[in-house]
């Protein structure tokens, strides 16, 4: 660690596009909810978390137990395929997940590396549902009529077929084919300061759904075939945006009556980030497949016992959907940890209380100085709203200079991503830093 921190950067921009934050982690002495800098030897405080992908902070204290140190450096040593070479490792992670994390009724599982390829894989598992419903199983029969539907604002990736339904900034899918599915309005709710809704969300969703009606008609009329209705229960980078669990049910009742599956995206949002394991048992609307990744470090999916519907679905008719390594050992034991630390320290519970007073604070804040609106979240997955939108870059660049890394989403927002076992002190400490970045001009 004697190497100069700056010209580590100048080096690394040698060889590739260095366009992130900059600093230097010092992985030795970060801790919990902190991030050690060594271009300026000094702390940052995490509500980034690595676009929400590292649940616990940093040097977790109980990650230095003899047998996960262990289980960590064996799986280390080699990288299997975990498709085709089962080890002890693999199935003391798959029996914690399912155990711990999947909800009951869901009993197919697939993991792959990467929150873009369980996206994928699971619009892969509704194509192959939908092909064999129409009655194709002979794998030369043409399927190039089957589509997603998708939603405004999404964002599932940037591999192959998850282009076609990201739908963010153009930069991230411009320029690269893609299919042209059918995308439908996003009915989203935006909250008055004490946390009701503040728009005619009714309308909202009757627009939306008269979209979706409209594409299911049309699908009819020219001959094309929807096999999934594709959303986030909580869009992320699109806004943060959240919908009415009357919506979410609209569209559960739609997958079953068109005969198509519902797919949520939960690689942001899942794995306790909302205070319970996914975010879709908060309303309670079950989808038939869901995608995740980030915290959970192995991706992958898990889908219900409607793929049954179909025989030799890709749960059942080997290689229909894999990769190589089938997974990352290294990710799966460092996840199994993740779920036991999880499971002994109530942190589902823990962070939906701390997301709650960091709301109630945020709300202060903008009830105090107009700042900002809009505050919005569960658990860990917290936003609020800047008017006009300029002002989202000026926080989020007062934020930095106060050592607080923060994410932008949708086009006027700042989204807060906490660990999962962020303190009350932490807390605290980082309201009073968004306080104090506010301007003066805006103050009461």
């Amino acid at each position: 660690m004697g190497n100069d921190a700056k010209q580590l950067l100048k080096d690394l921009g040698r060889h590739q596009l260095v366009d992130g934050y900059p600093l230097v982690v010092d992985l030795d002495r970060c801790h919990g909810s902190w991030i050690h800098d060594r271009v300026n030897d000094c702390e940052f405080l995490d509500v980034f978390t690595c676009f929400a992908s590292w649940p616990l902070g940093y040097n977790h204290p109980k990650f230095k137990d003899p047998e996960i140190a262990e289980a960590m450096a064996r799986a280390s040593l080699s990288k299997v395929a975990n498709s085709d070479i089962y080890s002890e490792d693999l199935c003391e992670f798959v029996d914690a997940f399912a155990t711990h994390v999947t909800p009951p009724g869901f009993p197919h599982h697939f993991w792959v590396s990467g929150g873009s390829l369980a996206v994928e894989n699971a619009m892969k598992t509704a194509f192959d549902w939908k092909a064999r419903k129409l009655g194709r199983t002979d794998f030369h029969d043409s399927v190039n009529d089957l589509t997603i539907l998708h939603f405004k604002q999404a964002f599932h990736g940037r591999s192959g077929y998850t282009m076609s339904v990201t739908n963010t900034l153009p930069d991230k899918v411009g320029l690269f084919p893609k299919f042209d599915w059918p995308r439908v309005h996003n009915p989203t709710i935006h909250y008055n300061l004490d946390g009701t809704i503040s728009n005619d969300i009714a309308a909202e969703e009757a627009r939306a759904c008269a979209e979706i009606e409209a594409a299911f008609e049309l699908a009819s009329a020219n001959g094309t075939h929807i096999a999934a209705i594709l959303i986030e229960p909580m869009q992320g980078e699109g806004g943060d945006n959240h919908f009415r669990t009357e919506f979410l049910q609209a569209l559960r009742n739609y997958a079953d009556e068109r005969e198509a599956l519902l797919l949520f995206d939960e690689v942001q949002t899942g794995f306790f980030g909302s205070g319970k394991p996914w975010f879709w048992q908060r309303q309670g609307v079950a989808p038939d497949i869901v995608s995740f990744g980030k915290k959970t470090q192995v991706c992958g999916i898990y889908a219900s016992n409607r793929i049954n519907e179909v025989e030799e679905n890709v749960f059942e008719r080997s290689s229909r959907i894999n990769s190589t390594w089938g997974g990352n050992l290294v990710d799966m034991v460092r996840c199994r940890k993740f779920i036991e630390i999880i499971v002994e320290e109530k942190l589902g519970e823990h962070i939906t209380r701390i997301g709650e007073h960091v709301m109630s604070g945020l709300r202060s804040i903008a009830s105090d100085t107009n700042a900002f609106k809009s505050v919005r979240g569960c658990g860990s997955l917290i936003a609020f709203t800047f008017d006009p939108a300029e002002a989202r870059r000026e926080m989020i660049a007062a934020l930095f200079d106060r050592r607080v890394i923060a994410l932008p989403c949708g086009e006027d927002s700042v989204r807060f991503r906490l660990p999962l076992n962020f303190t009350l002190e932490e807390a605290d400490e980082l309201l009073s830093r968004v306080e104090s970045c506010v301007p003066l001009v805006t103050r009461i």
